[in-house]
């Protein structure tokens, strides 16, 4: 029960804590579920991050999900998205009530537009630290930059450049294996 509530406990901090959706909390959930928790490995949250990315629903959800099923099967699971969410529901709930009498005012339209400032940068950063840890030889180089450049140029879903990495994965190592 203990562990149950500390994954409610660690995902409801980060839910309360993330403004800009579902890719802002990435920096977050780096830093909590593998830098001061060790919940999983920066290959994991990589690994959670892009099976998220496919999956129906919200990025930080889906791997909120993953990683408390990881700890703690499918309670864990449960309890660590209902930690996630459950600020955010509370926040919503009260905000939705009071935004439309707010949103024209010009303070808070500048505040919005400073916090998505903020957010690009903490997903860039987040990036930055995934990028170091992921592009780690020519095979990996190889396939971020075909994947880069088909998400700058092709408009399709992101589980086709999911589906596509992994069978370019499987490919290029078993070539470089051949190779040997």
């Amino acid at each position: 029960m203990k562990e149950l509530w500390e994954l409610f406990w660690t995902f409801a901090k980060m839910g309360v804590m993330t403004f800009g959706g579902g890719m802002a909390m990435l920096p977050i959930l780096q830093r909590e579920v593998v830098e001061n928790k060790h919940w999983a490995t920066e290959e994991e949250l990589v690994d959670y991050f892009a099976i998220g990315q496919c999956t129906p629903g919200i990025i930080a959800v889906n791997t909120a999900t993953f990683i408390g099923q990881k700890r703690r099967g499918a309670a864990g699971g449960i309890v660590a998205t209902l930690g996630l969410v459950f600020p955010s529901l509370v926040i919503i709930s009260v905000l939705a009530g009071l935004i439309t009498n707010f949103s024209h005012l010009a303070w808070v339209v500048n505040a919005f537009a400073g916090i998505q400032v903020c957010v690009c940068v903490l997903i860039f950063n987040a990036v930055r630290k995934l990028l170091k840890k992921s592009v780690v030889d020519k095979r990996t180089a190889a396939i971020f930059l075909l994947v880069l450049a088909g998400g700058v140029f092709l408009d399709i879903s992101p589980v086709w450049f999911v589906i596509a990495a992994a069978l370019a994965g499987i490919i290029l190592k078993n070539l470089e294996v051949r190779g040997q």
